[in-house]
């Protein structure tokens, strides 16, 4: 019973998350790009805070959490939020959700050297099919030589999923001693701050002239509400029942089904090197996500 309450998680979250990727393309029809990853953080930050009211825990930070809160503001908030949803301007939804998810991938590599965590064979093999994923998606454009919007556009979410995978790691490396809610709420909203600040300084022409549709203030509210607080909450959830690096594989899924809800809602066009790249790019995270153990064999020796 406990098993099929994760598996039904899991999969909540993925559909959650597969088409959090239409929303936010949706919501940036309206909104600049900042105004809505922060005003997406702040509804987030609501949620989580009556999550932490009805647990009765406390919300202040102590004195030594602020700089590791305001560290993970950075990289998560204004490095992955911020740049990956100011990149979907120029990029679809569903090969943005197949670039952002290559993080595990980019995870792989740096904890080889940041967290003493060895980069086996499987791991090399599955980066190595992530990057070929990698060049069917985007490779036409760089061989051709032709740099335009789309590219750059795919270049800063390619960015974004580094700074998530930065976020991650470091939050492996002290996310043990936080309470995991209080650490996810004070990070949004101090990154909520930051980017509204950023927003208010480089889109106030575009805040001026702001007029929101129905689809619009719905997409801003799935991206807070289901995106990032429902799932976040969901996530801890699952990572307390099961391994995380079987948790991550489940992540596979996310791109194939933003690819898939871009078509059907967007009319976004899956070409054959898009959905071969987005393919290899799945099992670079599947790859780089298990875990495989050696057999070892112990002998016994006898003297006559």
């Amino acid at each position: 019973m406990n098993q099929f309450r994760v598996v039904t998680m899991i999969a909540i979250i993925s559909l959650i998350w597969g088409y959090l990727w239409v929303t936010v393309k949706i919501g940036l029809q309206d909104f600049p790009p900042f105004l809505f990853s922060s005003l997406r953080l702040f509804i987030g930050v609501a949620v989580l805070f009556i999550v932490l009211i009805v647990q009765r825990e406390s919300f202040m930070p102590k004195k030594s959490e602020w700089k590791p809160f305001f560290s993970l503001a950075v990289l998560m908030c204004i490095g992955y939020y911020a740049l990956s949803t100011f990149g979907m301007q120029f990029v679809d939804s569903g090969v943005s959700s197949v670039l952002v998810y290559t993080m595990p991938i980019i995870i792989s590599l740096m904890a080889h050297y940041l967290l003493d965590e060895r980069l086996t064979i499987n791991k090399a093999i599955g980066l190595i099919i992530g990057a070929m994923g990698l060049i069917f998606i985007v490779g036409t454009q760089i061989f051709h030589l032709s740099f335009n919007s789309t590219l750059l556009g795919e270049a800063i979410i390619l960015v974004s999923a580094f700074f998530w995978a930065c976020a991650n790691i470091y939050t492996k490396k002290i996310g043990g001693t936080h309470h995991k809610i209080k650490m996810t709420m004070w990070q949004m909203l101090i990154g909520a701050i930051l980017i509204l600040i950023i927003s208010i300084t480089s889109e106030y022409n575009e805040i001026r002239e702001l007029s929101v549709s129905i689809p619009s203030i719905l997409a801003l509210l799935y991206n807070g509400i289901l995106g990032s607080a429902v799932a976040f909450v969901g996530w801890n959830w699952v990572l307390g029942k099961i391994d995380a690096s079987i948790a991550s594989i489940s992540l596979m899924s996310v791109p194939l089904l933003g690819l898939f809800f871009g078509w059907l809602q967007l009319g976004e066009e899956i070409t054959s090197n898009i959905l071969i790249g987005a393919i290899l790019v799945c099992i670079g995270i599947v790859l780089t996500s298990i875990k495989i153990k050696k057999n070892t064999k112990t002998k016994t020796t006898s003297a006559a």
